[in-house]
């Protein structure tokens, strides 16, 4: 008896058992397709619909990047057929067989059920030809999207590029991003990368045993649409960047311009530049590696990562500080003679002047009014050590964004030179150095070092009268054309406004009159620039200029630096002028000096 109630026992476990697997089964292949539509891969086909990527439009609405339609080969290994005709399927798409083994075994690696890229960037061109025999090779199948193409060829270094994830992205992206995915990889495309990139969908299809696609699994109940990217508003006046990239053609150098009351940059030039057109679809690896090796650094961000000497751009800075130092005063005058002297060492000046006054000093560039004038800041400084008083100093300086990034919105930038009391503390000892010990730095040179954007940048703040919005490439995203909310936030470098005027003044007797006249002087815009000499311990000096215009109501900043061209007013000047005459007045007037300017090769 109580061997029979144990075998009912076991029988009542054995029955519900088969009654959940029963209930189970029923539950799967009846009430919920999730089974069904994984049983039936080798029937149904789960397709990604790639998203269009967010275009991207100039200030005036001029479309600098658009989408174009490619092919990407997809491969499921399980799929494949023993007995394929390699060979044959290698010259179809015109590659070799050890690269064919090497994919078939990178896709076996990731799965042999799932599907994985095989070929990507196939343009519609090369499909049609393809397209015709791919139901012979079974577990072949395409995936239709989108990549990049520019219309001006131009703002490479602004615009970026785009490429395929690797692991490290995959993994960071916490599952978002799968392997055959595409990112931005520099420039806005990186930046914006979010905003661009859309939402993926999905397609179920049947397939039948030719690899053909022959309908919609279950009219597409299960399919997600792809949401395109956003749109961006660019700051960048394409036809000026056009126009500036032409001004710098066979040159090395840069050029930057903003307009002041936004921060929005007009135009952005890294000489040499490239056609962004080269890294894209499936040239791109090939095209990258050329650029590498360019000795010409065609790839090198200028603008963004080059830092130069400022020289005597330095100046107009050094006359705000002064003043808003209690040190310089429009009146206060200080000896030339030729040079400033500290014992056997002298920091020569370009001319022999009287004691000039302050707008002098600037319309001038003495060197040594700005010895004289750094020295007093830095060492009588009243109540502070020569150590506080350079870091008031040097505290006033990054406000100006010399040292410190302006915040722009693309990666990499470089935050230029400007030392630390630390640094000088460990050069020449704590307590044992003075304004003499690093007076190279009154005049922009020595330890420091500018980028051309932190230049441009200083000439919207002096042009705004002290106060900046940090530069940006992005007006809007978007329906809505949103503004990051950083780019709204104004600065203000902490010089009263009324110390601008006789630093101003004296910035437009530089072009009226002074070292930039023969060039850059403009009869139906009023200019206010400086020209300086970066030092070059490679070769011959960089030539820089940087102005404002108009003077009142100022619309455009700008930077240039011409490596290797010797003085700023010959050849960086008429670039700024002739820049600022075309987005001003619609057009230039000066063709012998644009025609000078668009012939000349300086290396």
């Amino acid at each position: 008896m109580k061997n029979n109630g144990q075998q009912g026992v076991i029988a009542a476990i054995m029955l519900a058992i088969f009654l959940v697997f029963v209930a189970r089964l029923f539950y799967v292949q009846v009430i919920t397709d999730s089974y069904s539509i994984w049983a039936t891969q080798n029937a149904i086909r789960k397709v990604t619909v790639y998203p269009a990527r967010g275009v991207m439009f100039d200030r005036n609405g001029e479309r600098v990047v658009v989408n174009r339609p490619i092919y990407d080969l997809m491969v499921v290994p399980r799929q494949l057929d023993p007995q394929m005709d390699t060979l044959s399927f290698c010259r179809l798409l015109g590659i070799e067989k050890d690269i064919f083994i090497e994919r078939i075994s990178k896709a076996k690696k990731f799965s042999r059920f799932k599907a994985s890229l095989f070929q990507a960037q196939i343009s519609v061109e090369e499909f049609a030809a393809i397209q015709e025999r791919l139901h012979e090779f079974p577990g072949f199948y395409p995936e239709s999207r989108t990549v990049r193409t520019y219309p001006f060829a131009s703002a490479a270094h602004v615009l970026g590029y785009i490429g395929e994830v690797n692991d490290r992205q995959i993994e960071k992206s916490e599952g978002y991003y799968q392997m055959g995915d595409y990112i931005g990889i520099a420039g806005i495309e990186l930046s914006y990368e979010e905003a661009l990139r859309g939402k993926r969908g999905v397609k179920y299809q049947y397939v039948d045993v030719h690899n053909r696609i022959v309908g919609s699994y279950k009219e597409g109940e299960f399919d997600s649409m792809a949401v395109a990217g956003e749109a961006l508003q660019l700051s960048l006046d394409i036809q000026l960047q056009n126009y500036a990239e032409q001004l710098l053609a066979n040159k090395r150098g840069s050029v930057v311009a903003i307009e002041p009351a936004t921060g929005e940059i007009l135009a952005f030039v890294s000489s040499p530049y490239y056609d962004p057109n080269l890294l894209v679809g499936s040239v791109r690896g090939k095209n990258y590696r050329t650029l590498v090796i360019d000795p010409t650094k065609p790839l090198f961000n200028r603008p963004l990562q080059a830092q130069y000497p400022p020289g005597s751009i330095f100046k107009p800075v050094q006359a705000l500080i002064g003043q808003e130092l209690g040190i310089l005063k429009p009146e206060t005058r200080y000896p030339c003679g030729g040079g400033y002297r500290m014992g056997s060492h002298t920091v020569k000046c370009t001319h022999v002047h009287t004691a000039l006054n302050l707008e002098e000093s600037v319309q001038f560039s003495c060197n040594p009014y700005y010895c004289w004038a750094f020295k007093n800041m830095v060492d009588h400084n009243p109540g502070h050590s020569s150590a506080a008083g350079y870091d008031i100093w040097r505290g006033f300086m990054n406000r100006f964004t010399v040292g410190e990034k302006t915040g722009i919105d693309i990666p990499n930038e470089a935050k230029g030179i400007l030392p630390s009391v630390n640094y000088y503390d460990k050069i020449h000892g704590k307590g044992r150095w003075r304004a003499n010990s690093i007076i190279s730095l009154s005049i922009g040179q020595g330890e420091v070092g500018m980028t051309p954007l932190q230049m441009a940048n200083i000439m919207a703040i002096i042009a705004n009268k002290g106060w900046h919005y940090p530069p940006h490439f992005v007006k809007g995203i978007g329906d809505s054309l949103a503004l990051p909310e950083n780019f709204k936030q104004k600065k203000n470098v902490g010089i009263q406004e009324g110390y601008f005027d006789v630093v101003i003044e004296a910035m437009q007797k530089v072009v009226d009159a002074g070292t930039a006249r023969a060039y850059g002087k403009l009869d139906s815009i009023t200019i206010c620039g400086k020209t300086g000499t970066a030092q070059n311990p490679h070769g011959k000096d960089h030539a820089v200029f940087v102005c404002f215009a108009p003077r009142e109501n100022p619309k455009i900043a700008i930077a240039v630096i011409i490596e290797n061209a010797g003085f700023g007013g010959v050849w960086a000047a008429p670039v700024a002028s002739l820049m600022i005459e075309k987005y001003l007045l619609g057009g230039t007037k000066r063709p012998e000096l644009e025609k000078r300017i668009l012939e000349a090769t300086i290396q």
